[in-house]
């Protein structure tokens, strides 16, 4: 298979699809890999070391997409990627459709195949190929919301710790799957008074079982998030209902009950965000404040750790693209009905639930678009 890997074209989006290592095995594999020159400096992975590896370099993305069978890439494709895309050719990336339906329109008027990495599942329930960039986002979410918190920032100018004598920032983590363990976890190391919400007890006893001590949780009724979130200095959303577009867990009116210059990091952005006052920003003007609260709401969070991100990534994404590479999408599917829970769209038709309730499209199941696949 031609598989082709273009440069990210996001703003500020420093990641690659494929690393050098990643061309290397599909390469070892049987099949041709094309990196666009420059993909993969961003991340630390100069154009020799695709070269070394065998794969062969290409200067535009127009003769990537126009050559390639597989597009592999890590964010969603932009409006001139998707005008490239073409009947047939499989893509392989996050795409993050609920909230962004002129993506989809354009995706399913491509006639395409696209499987998101976002909604591959595994046999514990969990989502592996975005659990990796969850982790990161979630380890950056303290980080970047305690620069937030910093009054030339206009945040509150209150420090992640304290000092002897003056009481750490309270952070209040809202979600605890994979980007809010993370999330609790570096805050609390960074010394801040932490609580953990979600509405599972089960997660709840484990997070108890294995953190406690290192930070508190409670169970997210709408009268302790309301009480939490008005004592807290920083709110980090971390809420995913996969695939689907996040549910608003903090209003416009909440931001009155906060304390002037708090910070809120919401980390479902990719997926609308969790705080009905957010949207999409960049890293180059990430924060904003609305009714006096500050939000940094990038939309690409990982991006800003390119080389981390993109080892973790390939480490996920790998044998699945093999398998997709070395079989074709339809019997990869067929073998491991995990990746074909992947499938969001096929041949001018939606095939994820979720986003079509969404977006309020029809839906193809996945196994009938397998059936139909070519």
């Amino acid at each position: 298979m031609k598989i082709g890997c273009p440069t990210e074209i996001k703003p500020q989006e420093f990641r690659v699809g494929m690393t050098p290592d990643a061309a290397r095995e599909a390469i070892a594999h049987g099949h041709q890999v094309m990196i666009q020159t420059g993909a993969g400096l961003g991340a630390g992975f100069p154009d020799a070391d695709y070269a070394a590896a065998g794969a062969v370099l290409i200067d535009t993305a127009e003769e990537i997409f126009a050559k390639a069978e597989m597009i592999v890439k890590v964010k969603e494709p932009q409006a001139g990627e998707r005008k490239m895309l073409r009947a047939g050719q499989l893509l392989f990336t996050y795409l993050h459709l609920a909230p962004d339906p002129e993506q989809t329109h354009d995706l399913l008027a491509s006639g395409c195949t696209a499987i998101a990495y976002e909604t591959v599942t595994d046999d514990r329930g969990g989502l592996p190929l975005l659990a990796p960039m969850s982790e990161v986002a979630g380890r950056l979410a303290p980080q970047v919301g305690a620069w937030t918190l910093q009054k030339a920032n206009g945040g509150r100018g209150v420090l992640m710790g304290g000092v002897p004598g003056v009481a750490p920032a309270r952070v209040v983590v809202v979600g605890g799957g994979v980007v809010g363990t993370h999330a609790a976890k570096v805050a609390a190391g960074m010394g801040a008074d932490v609580t953990v919400l979600d509405r599972s007890l089960p997660r709840l006893r484990y997070l108890d079982d294995v953190f406690g001590g290192t930070f508190k949780n409670r169970y997210a009724t709408a009268g302790a998030t309301a009480e939490l979130i008005r004592a807290a200095d920083m709110v980090i959303g971390a809420v995913l209902i996969p695939g689907a577009a996040a549910p608003k867990l903090v209003s416009r009116a909440d931001l009155a009950e906060m304390k002037p210059g708090a910070a809120l990091v919401d980390v479902a952005i990719d997926q609308g965000g969790c705080f009905e006052t957010s949207r999409a920003t960049t890293h180059a003007d990430p924060i904003y404040e609305v009714d006096g609260i500050m939000h940094y709401c990038v939309a690409n969070m990982p991006g800003a750790v390119a080389r981390t991100s993109t080892q973790a990534l390939g480490n996920a994404t790998l044998p699945f693209l093999l398998a997709l590479a070395d079989k074709g999408w339809k019997q990869a599917c067929a073998d491991d009905p995990h990746l074909l829970n992947g499938l969001n769209v096929h041949a001018g038709k939606l095939t994820y639930y979720a986003v079509g309730k969404a977006l309020g499209l029809d839906v193809l199941s996945p196994s009938l678009a397998l059936r139909e696949g070519a």
